[in-house]
């Protein structure tokens, strides 16, 4: 812990590279882990839903909402129910139970008709008693009396009784006769023959007792089609969805037994809450698999941002900040949430091309907070990549504001394309336009108003930074016009040398020109003891002895570094500064001194140094290489091209034979082209101009009258 708020004191003091290699590897891990815990907590508490203490009755205190999809299995329940209640029972015809009441009658009238004849034929005289007598243990079970009814009837009436009741009996039994309607069925034959005038009452009645003496149920219950009918309405009611975003309860309506139940099902309810497994599950791999995406981009590609803890850190601080925002900005709209300033302020202060990945991450992170979107995922994605495009090369700050608008544009298109296709629904498609382009102007807002606090707390220099460092009306550089005019002059010239060789070699232009325009200010305590500032004066180096001036000359580094400092001067110049002279020595003093001491071979030349560092980079290292040969061409007599280039390759060789040029990537093939580009620009500065005739004024002025 002590280590950490150790790096963060080091952090604005540009100390942060000094942490050794184990103890930067031990923060970044722990960045990583504090990352990933600050997302995983911002996306749970995003996406787990609000709980209430509600019971059956009690009024809802707000819309309650749907948080995800789910199968309202309650409301599926009583509709599934209802549809299987709906199912008429299923009965099977047996049709093998008419022939079997077929037979009975036929049985009873043969019998009837056997009984008759052999009465007929019998030599002694049988009465209808006897007959009936005979008769009465009959298959129909019918009555005596109903018996004498037939036995007294001719035998064609009979056998055309027998013929009805068949097709009577046929007639009903085919259109089945249940157990629970069988009694409903003799009622009605009854009724029905009694409406048949051809026969007499005592025969109707008869009649009738016959065919309900006969018939039987021949329908009945079929238990496994019925079953299968239940089965098959149950199945045809698709489950009841509620969809994620659906009211559920209305503010201020009564809580119902089914809409309790649904809150339960979602875990909405204090007394229902049990840990979502699975939504942690889906969080911890969601950020996990973001992150990697990141990281996995770095090691391949930009490898040594993995070196720079204050950079990683200002990328999770980013990347952490919008996706907290995203929650509460998006209860007002989802398409307000500015995805896109974490792309515009990465590509400034970091990398353009890390800009657009990250913003990738975010966008997958904010998606997931506002409902998975296929618009606002694509806003996020099109309209972030449009700001890091249109923020490339920019060169004042106003002109955010332009990528702001940009940005914006974007996002009024995506809305406007998904609207013609159909995809989006919205019935407030006016607002959801002004919204998605106020998410751009509050993407540049943003940008704008907090650029300067991660510039100042990272040390970042960004490009809009440097010209505003290198812009004339700088209070510094005012100071050194007109208080050094002669170096101010130097350092313009040395930097459009600087920023020209190291437009040619691969480097920051702009930001060695900056530094250029500051790495003499140390001058400002002393300007007259440096030969640019002496104009038709003296040299007050005459009246002092070497080893002082030399001190005096060499001060000027530390005196600029005490001015950056109280200037608050970014690092990244001040090391310009720091390093333009090296290690060199102040070769015209050491000589002095030697010639003028009496023991020569006891003059300390580590006195006559500055005290360094060497350049550690391309753009330091030139600029020492231009400040010497600027230097050193401008006191040049009668110069050509051929004496400048003799003079630049002698200087160029020199730093190299002293060891100046150790610590910096800089090439031979680079050193060469350098070379070239000095002798060029120089040629052209140090011209021979023509001689103008000297010219009596009063001549002169006769001439212009």
């Amino acid at each position: 812990m002590k280590l950490i708020v150790k790096w963060l004191k080091n952090l604005n003091r540009g100390k942060v590279g000094t942490v050794k290699s184990d103890k930067r590897i031990f923060l970044t891990v722990m960045l990583a882990i504090l990352t990933f815990a600050i997302l995983f907590y911002v996306l749970l508490t995003s996406l787990q839903p609000v709980r209430y203490d509600l019971r059956v009755g009690q009024l809802a205190p707000e819309d309650i909402i749907s948080p995800k999809l789910l199968v309202d299995e309650y409301q599926t329940r009583q509709l599934r129910m209802e549809a299987v209640n709906a199912v008429e029972p299923v009965y099977r015809l047996d049709a093998d139970i008419y022939p079997e009441v077929k037979k009975d009658i036929d049985l009873f009238f043969d019998t009837l008709f056997e009984v008759r004849s052999q009465a007929e034929q019998s030599e002694n005289p049988v009465t209808e008693e006897n007959m009936a007598q005979e008769l009465e243990d009959n298959v129909l079970g019918i009555p005596r009396l109903q018996l004498l009814v037939l036995l007294d009837q001719p035998i064609e009436r009979l056998e055309n009784l027998q013929n009805y009741l068949n097709e009577i009996t046929a007639q009903r039994m085919n259109d089945g006769i249940k157990v629970a309607n069988l009694q409903q069925e003799k009622s009605q034959i009854r009724e029905y023959m009694n409406t048949l005038t051809e026969f007499d009452e005592d025969v109707r009645e008869t009649a009738a007792t016959i065919i309900n003496a006969s018939i039987r149920p021949n329908e009945f219950l079929d238990v496994e089609a019925t079953e299968e009918a239940k089965i098959e309405a149950e199945e045809t009611i698709e489950p009841v969805v509620i969809r994620r975003g659906e009211l559920i309860v209305r503010q201020g309506e009564r809580v119902t037994a089914d809409r309790l139940e649904i809150m339960r099902e979602f875990g909405l309810l204090e007394e229902a809450y049990q840990p979502n497994f699975a939504l942690f599950t889906g969080i911890f791999l969601m950020v996990l698999l973001t992150m990697l995406l990141v990281v996995g981009y770095l090691w391949e590609f930009q490898r040594h941002l993995l070196k720079q803890v204050d950079k990683l850190l200002l990328l999770a601080l980013i990347v952490v900040i919008i996706v907290a925002m995203a929650k509460p900005i998006s209860q007002i709209s989802p398409y307000l949430v500015p995805v896109a300033v974490g792309a515009m302020l990465l590509s400034m202060l970091i990398d353009p091309r890390l800009a657009i990945l990250v913003n990738v991450a975010i966008t997958l992170l904010v998606g997931m907070i506002t409902g998975n979107d296929t618009v606002v995922l694509l806003m996020g994605l099109i309209g972030g990549t449009a700001g890091v495009l249109s923020m490339v090369n920019l060169q004042q700050r106003g002109n955010i504001f332009i990528s702001g608008v940009i940005v914006g544009a974007a996002n009024v298109t995506i809305i406007t394309l998904f609207k013609l296709l159909g995809m989006h629904d919205s019935i407030h498609l006016w607002i959801d336009i002004l919204y998605a382009f106020f998410n751009g102007i509050l993407c540049a807002i943003l940008t704008i108003g907090s650029l300067p606090f991660w510039e100042y707390t990272f040390s970042i220099l960004t490009p809009l930074k440097l010209i505003e460092l290198a812009n004339p009306s700088h209070p510094l550089l005012k100071r050194l016009l007109m208080e050094a005019s002669g170096t101010y002059h130097h350092s313009v010239v040395v930097g459009n040398l600087a920023e020209s060789a190291v437009n040619a070699v691969g480097g920051d232009g702009l930001l060695v020109r900056t530094g250029a325009f500051y790495h003499d200010i140390g001058k400002l305590k002393r300007p007259f003891f440096f030969k640019e500032n002496q104009y038709m004066m003296d040299n007050p180096h005459d009246k002092l002895a070497p080893s002082l001036s030399a001190l005096i000359i060499t001060g000027h580094v530390k005196d600029g570094m005490e001015i950056a400092e109280k200037n608050k001067l970014p690092k990244q110049i001040r090391a310009f500064i720091e390093e333009h002279h090296g290690t060199t020595l102040v070769a015209y003093f050491y000589h002095k001194a030697k010639t003028s001491s009496l023991e020569p071979d006891k003059v300390d030349e580590q006195r006559y140094r500055y005290n360094g560092p060497i350049p550690r980079s391309k753009e330091t290292a030139i600029l020492m290489l231009a400040d010497s040969v600027e230097a050193a061409v401008r006191s040049m007599e009668n110069p050509t091209r051929d004496k400048i280039e003799q003079m630049i390759q002698k200087i160029i060789q020199g730093k190299l034979d002293d060891g100046q040029l150790e610590e910096c990537p800089l090439t031979l093939s680079e050193l060469k082209q350098i070379r070239t580009i000095f002798t060029q620009i120089l040629s052209g500065i140090m011209h021979e101009r023509i001689k103008y005739p000297e010219m009596d004024i009063k001549e002169l002025k006769g001439k212009l009258e």
